[in-house]
């Protein structure tokens, strides 16, 4: 797919799902601002033509450096892909304050900050472009010893709903991401991590009905959706949350209201207790891999 002349930041670009998602950019013809935390970053910029910013997320500081340098370099911004992030998995009781807010730094935070500044810098070109901002699984279901990373991965599919509705008088597309794939992030998750060490252990793909019936792969099975996504094939297609992942794409869904009940003059307790069973309950939690 066609990318040449668009100019794109990957953060946390320097391994795993944010390598793939540059690589596969740049080999279809975007110049691309790798962002990283260490060398990784300038190492994978100079294998692909691009500019390196090591800097961690968060800071609006680090975000406008990393327009700047698309500015400065590439002369202009169309893309942006808010990959970066950490883990802190601990379980609430044992949570603490700093698991907490690092987490949210960088993956929260970070997007909003980048976002932000990467909205005027294209509100200013009046070209339009594209926000991809990446989310997760446990945002959309919740995952247990992920208090910090699911509240922050589903804020992330929250803002790509709202900035779609505040920047499409500008032509900016804003979508979630919501990636499944073997990466040493995936590996920590307690229904995925069998099954990749597993495939690591004997050098053995990951078996169809994993690719198929769970949509886990490998970080390459993801990145086409970024290239889609950064692409003018794309125009139209705003505040959504997609999933991709093995040989799965899927459309979620955005939160609704599944059933309604009504009471004549509104509702106490006891009548919401007498009547609570008609709801169909929802399920929660990512699902633990079911072998055929």
């Amino acid at each position: 797919m066609e990318l040449s002349g668009k100019v794109v930041i990957v953060t946390g670009a320097g391994r795993g799902l944010g390598r793939a998602y540059a690589e596969a950019l740049a080999r279809n013809g975007a110049k691309v601002v790798v962002n990283d935390v260490d060398e990784s970053a300038e190492e994978l910029a100079a294998s692909i033509g691009g500019r390196a910013v090591i800097a961690p997320v968060g800071s609006a500081e680090t975000a406008d450096l990393l327009v700047a340098a698309a500015v400065e370099e590439f002369g202009r911004l169309d893309v942006l892909v808010t990959n970066a992030g950490i883990l802190r998995d601990r379980v609430l009781w044992k949570m603490t304050d700093d698991d907490f807010d690092a987490v949210i730094n960088v993956h929260l935070r970070g997007t909003f900050t980048c976002a932000r500044a990467a909205a005027v810098r294209m509100r200013e070109q009046g070209t339009g472009g594209s926000l991809v901002l990446i989310s997760s699984p446990a945002g959309q279901r919740g995952n247990f010893g992920q208090t910090n990373y699911s509240a922050a991965k589903a804020g992330i599919a929250a803002m790509a709903r709202t900035w779609a509705l505040e920047l499409a008088r500008s032509d900016i597309a804003v979508n979630a991401v919501v990636p499944v794939a073997a990466t040493e992030m995936t590996r920590t998750i307690p229904a995925f991590a069998p099954l990749i060490e597993e495939s690591e252990r004997t050098g053995a793909p990951l078996p169809e009905w994993v690719r198929r019936d769970e949509g886990l792969g490998t970080v390459e099975d993801v990145a086409d959706l970024i290239v889609y996504l950064a692409s003018d094939a794309a125009k139209g297609v705003t505040g959504q949350a997609i999933g991709i992942g093995g040989d799965r794409l899927a459309l979620w869904s955005h939160p609704a209201e599944k059933q309604v009940l009504f009471a004549d003059g509104g509702w106490n307790a006891a009548a919401i207790a007498e009547r609570f069973s008609e709801f169909e309950a929802e399920t929660y939690g990512v699902p633990m891999p079911v072998a055929p």
